[in-house]
C-alpha cells in the first residue's frame, strides 16, 4: 500500500480585520496542509490509528457534538374525506404546483412535505400520508418503520420525492450527555441513520430501506439522484475511570493501547441494504475512497452516499473523507460540506480572541455514479447557513463572520489593545487541484455585528448584518478577484431570511426593532436593489417570529401571482399564516389562515400552491383554501 498525497487549503487561518476595500492580491496565509488518500486499507488503518492515539485521553475520544435540533411534536387526529372521489390521481395531468423552497434549483432538499401536482405527500406522527390534491381527500396513510414519537410534520423525518418514489431520511439515536464521560462513563457511538423507500405507485409500501451507525446531516436531490451526508464517530469502547493518584494518566496509557488494537470497521461505518423481504446486505466505503487531513484527529468520519430512487437500493457508492459536518450545500453537480473550527486564544495575531475558521470540503456528484472528493478549503471566521455559499462560475463564494470579544464573556475584560471587533467578509474560492484557493475578498461588512442572512443571486451578493440597526451590503462580484461593496442601506430591525422575486427585487423576512436593536416582532420588507438599496415596502405584525427566520422551507413564494405565504407564532403560543402579495408597488396584506385542526396550540408548518388552491399544513392536518380570495375549501385532518 503506498499513499498519495495531495494538497488543500491550509485550516485555523483568521486574518486581521480591513477595510471593506477589494483586495487584489490575497495573504496566502499559512502553508497548505497535506490531504492523504490511500490506495488500500492497511495505511488507512495505521494512520487512523495513529491520529486517534494522539487524541484519547483518559476519558476517551471525548467527542460531544450536540444533535440538530428537533422541530416540535406533530398532533394526531382522525382522517375524514372532503369531497366526492374522483379519477384516479396518477390519471390526470399535473396542475402547476409550487416546489420545496430549494436554495438551488437543480438541488432538491429534504422537508416535510412534498407535491408533484398529483399528490401531496406529508410526515405526521412516524407515518406517510398522501392527499389528492383535486378530491381533498387524504387517501393512504403508511406506518414507517422506525421511531415514531417525535416524527411527523415536525420530527426527525424529512422527505425526497421522484416519481413514483419516495424517500423518508429518519434521523435515530439520542444526543450524548454531555456529563456522561466526566462521570468515567465509556463514551459510546451515537447518532443512527435509517433511509426507507417507499412505493407510491399504487397503495403506499416499503419496497427498500437503508441503515447505519452514521448520523443524518443533510441530503440533495437532482433528478432520481440522492445524495445523503451522513457523520460519524469511532465504536470504540473504552472502560470507566480507574480509581487512584495516577487514574487519569493510567487510563489515557490503557486507552491509547485500546486505540492501537481498533479494528477498521471503528472508523468506517457499515451500511446495511435490504430490499423487500430479500435478505441484508453490507457495504462500507472503500479503503481508496477514503481520504484525511494529515492533521486529522481520529474522531470523525464524514460520508456520501448516492442513492437511485428510480432503482432498487444497492451499494450506496460511498465516499469519505476524515473531517467533522455542520452544513450542506448543493447544486446540480457539486456538493459541499462544511464544519467550523474554533482554535485556542493567542492564534490570531497575537489577540486574546480564539482563532475561528471554516473548512470546506467539495464533492463532484455531475452524473448519476459515486460522487468524486474533488477539493478542500479553508476560510476565516464562521458561516451562518447554507445560504452563506453559493457556487458560480467555477468558483465558490462564502459569507462568514469572525467573532469578537462580545462573543466570549472571558474576553470582554481584555485590554482594549487586545480587543477584536466581530466583522464579517466575502470570500472567493477557485479550485486549483486538490486546493480551493482564495482569489478575492472583501472584509470589514458589520464591525461589532454578526451575520443574520445571505443571499446570492448571479454576481451580485446581499448580506445583512445585526446588532441594533441592520445594514444590508450589496457586494458586486463579477470581477471574483476584486470584489467590493457597491451599496449599503440601515434600518431598524433586520433580516433573517432574503428571498428573490420575479421582478428582480428582494424580500426580507426578520423582525422589526426599535433603535437599540430590540425586537418588537415580525417584519417583512421588499428591497428595490436595481441601484442604491432602498425599501419600498414592509409589512409588520409585532409579537410574532416567522418561521423562516430560522427555517427557509417555510417560506412561499409564487411568482405568478406574488402570493407569499409566512407562518408566524404568536408571544401567546399560537400561530397561523400571513398570506401576502409581493409585487413592484410593495408588500401587500391579504389575510390570514389559521391551523387546520383549530387549536389554540396550533402552528402552520408548511404551505404549497396546486393549481389555485393554497394548502397549509399543520401538526394535526391539511387546511385547502381559495389561492386568491383565502376562501375555506375543506380540511383534512391526520
Amino acid at each position: 500500500m503506498r499513499a498519495r498525497w495531495t494538497v488543500a487549503v491550509p485550516l485555523a487561518v483568521l486574518l486581521t480585520a480591513c477595510s471593506g476595500e477589494p483586495v487584489s492580491a490575497p495573504d496566502p496565509g499559512p502553508p497548505p496542509m497535506r490531504l492523504v488518500a490511500y490506495d488500500g486499507c492497511a495505511g488507512l488503518l495505521a494512520d487512523l490509528r495513529a491520529a486517534a492515539g494522539r487524541r484519547v485521553g483518559p476519558y476517551g475520544l471525548g467527542e460531544h457534538r450536540p444533535r440538530p435540533g428537533v422541530l416540535p411534536d406533530a398532533g394526531g387526529g382522525q382522517e375524514r374525506a372532503l369531497a366526492a372521489p374522483e379519477a384516479p390521481a396518477a390519471a390526470r395531468k399535473a396542475p402547476e404546483h409550487s416546489r420545496t423552497n430549494a436554495h438551488e434549483a437543480g438541488a432538491d432538499e429534504p422537508d416535510l412535505v412534498k407535491t408533484d401536482g398529483r399528490r401531496i405527500v406529508a410526515l405526521a406522527k412516524g407515518r406517510l400520508h398522501v392527499i389528492d390534491p383535486a378530491t381533498r381527500e387524504l387517501v393512504h396513510s403508511l406506518d414507517l418503520p422506525g421511531r415514531s414519537g417525535l416524527s411527523g410534520l415536525s420530527g426527525e423525518k424529512r422527505l425526497l420525492l421522484s416519481g413514483d418514489r419516495a424517500l423518508v431520511l429518519s434521523r435515530g439515536g439520542t444526543p450524548l450527555d454531555p456529563g456522561f464521560a466526566a462521570r468515567g462513563k465509556p463514551v459510546a457511538p451515537h447518532g443512527r441513520t435509517e433511509l426507507t423507500l417507499v412505493d407510491l405507485a399504487a397503495e403506499p409500501k416499503v419496497v427498500g430501506s437503508l441503515t447505519t451507525p452514521a448520523g443524518y446531516l443533510d441530503a440533495r436531490q437532482t433528478g432520481s439522484i440522492a445524495r445523503v451526508v451522513v457523520t460519524s464517530t469511532p465504536r470504540i469502547d473504552f472502560p470507566a475511570l480507574p480509581e487512584g493518584p495516577e487514574s487519569e494518566r493510567a487510563a489515557t496509557e490503557r486507552n491509547r493501547a485500546i486505540v492501537r488494537s481498533a479494528p477498521l470497521d471503528a472508523w468506517l461505518p457499515s451500511f446495511e441494504i435490504r430490499n423487500g423481504t430479500g435478505p441484508a446486505k453490507a457495504y462500507r466505503t472503500p479503503c481508496e475512497q477514503v481520504s484525511r487531513p494529515a492533521s486529522y484527529t481520529g474522531t470523525t468520519m464524514l460520508s456520501v452516499l448516492t442513492l437511485d430512487l428510480a432503482r432498487d437500493l444497492g451499494d450506496p457508492a460511498a465516499v469519505s473523507v476524515a473531517a467533522d459536518g455542520q452544513t450542506v450545500y448543493g447544486t446540480g453537480s457539486s456538493l459541499y460540506v462544511t464544519s467550523h473550527r474554533l482554535g485556542e486564544p493567542g492564534q490570531s495575531g497575537g489577540s486574546v480572541e480564539p482563532a475561528a475558521s471554516t473548512d470546506v470540503h467539495k464533492f463532484a456528484t455531475a452524473g448519476p455514479g459515486r460522487p468524486r472528493y474533488a477539493a478542500s478549503g479553508s476560510v476565516p471566521g464562521l458561516l451562518l447557513n447554507q445560504y452563506s455559499l453559493s457556487e458560480h462560475g467555477g468558483n465558490l463564494r462564502i459569507a462568514t463572520t469572525s467573532p469578537g470579544s462580545a462573543a466570549e464573556p472571558r474576553l470582554r475584560e481584555a485590554p482594549p489593545s487586545q480587543r477584536r471587533s466581530s466583522q464579517s467578509a466575502v470570500y472567493v474560492l477557485a479550485q486549483r487541484g486538490a486546493r480551493l484557493t482564495r482569489i478575492g475578498d472583501v472584509d470589514g461588512l458589520g464591525k461589532g455585528e454578526r451575520i443574520y442572512s445571505v443571499r446570492f443571486i448571479g454576481p451580485t451578493a446581499y448580506v445583512v448584518t445585526f446588532r441594533q440597526v441592520d445594514p444590508l451590503y450589496v457586494i458586486d462580484l463579477r470581477d471574483p478577484r476584486r470584489p467590493r461593496t457597491t451599496g449599503e442601506l440601515k434600518i431598524n430591525g433586520y433580516s433573517a431570511y432574503l428571498h428573490p422575486t420575479a421582478d428582480g427585487r428582494l424580500i426580507g423576512v426578520g423582525q422589526d426593532a426599535d433603535g437599540q436593536g430590540r425586537t418588537k416582532g415580525t417584519q417583512i420588507s421588499l428591497f428595490d436593489v436595481a441601484g442604491a438599496p432602498k425599501r419600498v415596502g414592509a409589512f409588520r405584525l409585532p409579537g410574532s417570529s416567522a418561521a423562516a427566520e430560522f427555517d427557509p422551507h417555510a417560506f412561499l413564494y409564487w411568482p405568478k401571482t406574488g402570493l407569499t405565504v409566512v407562518p408566524v407564532t404568536r408571544r401567546t403560543g399560537s400561530g397561523g399564516a400571513l398570506v401576502l402579495r409581493v409585487d413592484g408597488t410593495g408588500v401587500h396584506h391579504l389575510g390570514a389562515v389559521e391551523p387546520p385542526d383549530g387549536g389554540p396550540a396550533g402552528r402552520i408548518l408548511r404551505s404549497l400552491v396546486v393549481g389555485d388552491t393554497l394548502w397549509t399544513l399543520s401538526d394535526g392536518g391539511a387546511r385547502a383554501s381559495d389561492a386568491a380570495t383565502l376562501a375555506d375549501r375543506g380540511r383534512l385532518e391526520f
